[in-house]
């Protein structure tokens, strides 16, 4: 592979591919991102934020259809409209995009809208990104009231129409009532156990148990903030990272519920925007991190040690290998576990 990337939207390139279905259920991608070799980093799909969080319709529209175009401009890359596109992605030395959206707010209130996008190929479908919006409570919001009236009525619709519903982000009232009222597995696709760090972008064990019960799946990142031990002034490694897919495994008794959302992106990272009026006071993910590691949103520190590129998910075969995880269990978390739930959900 080539050098150790400069920012974190530049990855090295595997002169020979792994035999792995990778997944990577959550990651961004840019214009100026490598898309000629967005094939050759190791990874099969790239389950991609199609738009902002916060997006309304047109962006929306106007998002999604950028990777149609991506995918046509490039013979290598695709969209993913059923499992098997994934599995033929990987025999083919292709890799995919999974249409995914963290928020949604662009549905705002016409229900049809789900299908319409559902139709354009969005596959997945975070409701709130962290604040409060018509459907439910989000994550950093002061409070969690739960799925709204309409917003029982988007889960029932993600369901008709094969929408994998995704509680990364989502407050915890509402991830756990979105578990009981979907009629299909639902995803965390990045979300760590709170229990190891108490970040509030993490999941505690009853929702983890909740989403393991019902045949989802949790998205483990390897993204810093979500992994630096409290009282910690230094980079997280991969190591530590493994700790929170041991502690899955334990927890729910098996590591078929364990995937991965590694947070990367292809291309350059933008800079947080900010209201110069003044912003609500959402709880803290990155404080901690900014001031002891790095504020450096486009720097490869802001994952963890030994797995801030793709090609890197290598070094954690090797460490899951070394952890006693056998061949099955390896191949269930770098995809078919997430590979399971899409068969399942998506129509």
């Amino acid at each position: 592979m080539t050098s150790t990337p400069l920012h974190k939207g530049i990855h090295p390139v595997l002169e020979q591919d792994h035999p792995y279905i990778f997944i990577d259920a959550c990651m961004q991608a840019w214009p100026d991102a490598d898309y000629a070799h967005a094939h050759r980093h190791g990874v099969t799909a790239y389950a991609v934020t199609a738009f902002h969080p916060w997006a309304g319709l047109d962006e929306a529209l106007e998002g999604l259809m950028f990777w149609h175009l991506s995918a046509r401009r490039h013979s290598h890359l695709g969209i993913a409209w059923i499992a098997e596109d994934i599995r033929h992605a990987k025999r083919e030395g292709r890799a995919v995009f999974v249409l995914a959206s963290q928020g949604g707010d662009f549905i705002s209130n016409a229900l049809h809208r789900i299908e319409a996008f559902y139709r354009l190929g969005l596959r997945m479908l975070i409701p709130a990104y962290s604040r409060t919006n018509a459907i439910c409570g989000g994550c950093l919001d002061r409070a969690d009231g739960g799925l709204t009236s309409f917003g029982e009525l988007v889960v029932a619709e993600c369901n008709r129409v094969g929408l994998l519903l995704d509680c990364s982000h989502v407050g915890k009232r509402s991830s756990l009532e979105i578990i009981e009222r979907s009629a299909a597995p639902v995803v965390f696709s990045h979300s760590n156990p709170k229990r190891l760090v108490d970040n509030p972008r993490n999941i505690d064990d009853e929702q983890i148990l909740a989403c393991a019960a019902r045949g989802g799946v949790i998205g483990l990142a390897p993204w810093g903030p979500l992994v630096m031990k409290p009282g910690s002034r230094t980079r997280p490694t991969l190591d530590d990272f493994v700790e929170h897919i041991d502690y899955v495994a334990q927890l729910t008794g098996s590591a078929d519920h364990i995937g991965i959302g590694t947070d990367m992106s292809l291309g350059t990272y933008p800079d947080h925007e900010h209201d110069p009026w003044g912003e609500p006071a959402y709880a803290a993910v990155t404080r901690e991190y900014d001031q002891h590691v790095t504020a450096d949103v486009r720097s490869p520190l802001r994952a963890v040690e030994g797995f801030s590129s793709y090609p890197e998910v290598l070094n954690l075969v090797d460490r899951l290998q070394r952890r006693g995880y056998g061949e099955a269990d390896v191949r269930k978390i770098l995809g078919e576990n997430m590979l399971r739930v899409f068969e399942q959900v998506w129509r």
